[in-house]
């Protein structure tokens, strides 16, 4: 019966232990569902990213506060910079995209 209250009460540790870090509110912002709404907006923004081939997602960075999404990173051209943009534009959810990509020459 001890092992078994000890195995319960660990489960519940780690268990406590895992979760709770994942409900803090970050950055500034007001609630634990505006972060999990951010997490979702950069997460389509980056798999809009992966699916157009036009874009290099793994040069170019995607973070999202409040619904304003911030790119950053390297594009090859102008282009390439164009349509990242646009592409963060169109997720649902997105209020403002601020583009701080930097063209490699």
């Amino acid at each position: 019966m001890m092992i078994r209250a000890t195995v319960i009460a660990l489960a519940t540790a780690v268990g406590a232990i895992t979760m709770l870090p994942g409900c803090a509110v970050t950055r500034g912002q007001s609630s634990v569902g505006e972060y999990v709404d951010d997490a979702g907006i950069t997460a389509s923004v980056k798999s809009k990213f992966v699916e157009n081939k036009a874009v290099d997602a793994t040069s170019i960075h995607v973070e999202t506060l409040q619904g304003e999404v911030m790119l950053s990173g390297f594009a090859k051209n102008a282009d390439e910079k164009a349509s990242a943009e646009r592409l963060a534009r169109e997720v649902k959810g997105v209020k403002r995209v601020k583009n701080e990509i930097a063209i490699r020459n």
